[in-house]
């Protein structure tokens, strides 16, 4: 059995709090009171709660983008599961994006996080090839559009249903990109 990291145990106390409060509200000291350690223990493993969210954010899409290319999961798979997470996270998501000082940072962190992982699934499509410039730019247009999109749907500014999330995900993918993951 895999025991919890410190880090994963006070990311599950953050989310048990931020389903109870706004998250410009919780502390460090009831992060860690919340979960039984102290505050030592959570400036040893995050600058601030802010750190926190990235890192658990990170977490996440990395527990989806990872899997590409791997015992036959696809892109449309991992649109198809990333749909899915951000819904089952809507009430988590939306507390982030409208209770927080931290906003902008979040969503450059999802941005750079997604671009990260969208990378690597191009550099391992590609059989290791590094991606040109152009390549690069696609890239980041791709990753700014679809965080755009998604911080708009959880707030409910589209009623799509998962399904149709995906499929605009897939759609607004570039041709370029297209070409090497679909």
């Amino acid at each position: 059995m895999k025991r919890k990291t410190a880090r994963e145990l006070l990311a599950d106390s953050f989310r048990e709090l931020a389903g109870e409060m706004n998250v410009d509200r919780i502390t460090v000291r009831a992060i860690v009171q919340n979960c039984g350690y102290s505050q030592a223990t959570f400036y040893r493993q995050f600058k601030d709660k802010y750190d926190l969210i990235a890192w658990d954010y990170s977490r996440q899409v990395s527990g989806i983008m990872d899997r590409v290319g791997t015992d036959g999961y696809t892109w449309r798979q991992t649109l198809a599961d990333g749909a899915v997470w951000f819904d089952a996270q809507r009430e988590y998501l939306a507390n982030l994006f409208l209770h927080t000082n931290g906003l902008d940072a979040f969503i450059r962190n999802m941005v750079e996080t997604n671009y990260r992982h969208l990378r690597a699934c191009v550099v391992r499509a590609m059989d290791g090839a590094e991606p040109d410039e152009r390549m690069e730019m696609f890239m980041r247009v791709y990753c700014h559009g679809t965080v755009s999109l998604t911080c708009e749907w959880v707030l409910g500014k589209y009623r799509a249903d998962v399904a149709q999330l995906a499929e605009v995900f897939e759609n607004f993918l570039p041709a370029p990109l297209m070409k090497i993951l679909i």
